[in-house]
């Protein structure tokens, strides 16, 4: 099975003044095409951190970092950035959606930005708004969604590039017990019809049950379970 994800001997610090903070130490991980994993582990162990190098966000002190067959270390921003757009969807715990556009525009968003046809845009749009079950509020704002709706939205957005793989920080940590529910459900369910592999960054051991493969990041260093 292929791998989407390869992250080989990443090293990462910290640096005030002459002052080195080691996060990531000689840090080896592969995620396969359609494979869900959570990342567990404590507050500040740099589990945000991983999910920035593997996006192309941050760079390792050293190592390397694949996203397909490409050496994430080769390419200039423009085309980081471009292999981002098209291979990574990303979910936070915060929605960070755009409060001036309607939902279906928000999901849209990403398409757009490549230059795409406005049309074309909005009908693909309109499709997912339907797979997440909110096409009756498609054309709200989000300050007239629920914060489970502002989630589903955000999920929306982060997979109407149809990425590789999705990056989820937290994505229910910031919702009740039922909306949590519903928003690890639709990730799940995405995951395994739309065959994107999945990492999510949590805490909460019971969203970890629910996946494939379970990673402890500890001491720089990525354990099984």
């Amino acid at each position: 099975m292929n791998n989407v994800i390869k992250c080989k001997n990443i090293r990462y610090s910290y640096h005030d003044g002459d002052r080195e903070t080691p996060i990531l130490s000689n840090l080896n991980f592969e995620v396969s095409q359609g494979e869900s994993i959570a990342i567990l582990g404590q507050s500040g162990c740099g589990k945000s951190t991983l999910l920035n190098l593997i996006g192309g966000i941050d760079k390792p002190s050293s190592g390397e970092v694949y996203i397909g067959n490409n050496d994430l270390a080769t390419l200039n921003e423009e085309k980081i950035t471009e292999l981002r757009a098209k291979s990574l969807g990303f979910v936070y715990q915060f929605h960070h959606l755009l409060k001036d556009f309607s939902a279906i525009e928000n999901i849209a968003m990403p398409l757009l930005i490549q230059g795409i046809n406005k049309e074309t845009c909005i009908k693909k749009a309109s499709q997912i708004t339907k797979t997440i079950g909110l096409e009756h509020r498609e054309n709200h704002l989000p300050s007239e969604l629920s914060g489970g709706e502002r989630q589903r939205v955000a999920i929306a957005r982060a997979i109407i590039s149809n990425p590789s793989c999705l990056l989820a920080d937290e994505p229910t940590g910031n919702l009740d017990a039922k909306n949590a529910s519903s928003v690890l459900e639709l990730l799940i369910n995405l995951n395994q019809q739309h065959g994107s592999s999945l990492i999510i960054v949590t805490h909460d051991e019971k969203i970890a049950t629910k996946m494939d493969r379970v990673l402890v990041l500890e001491g720089g260093h990525l354990k099984a379970a």
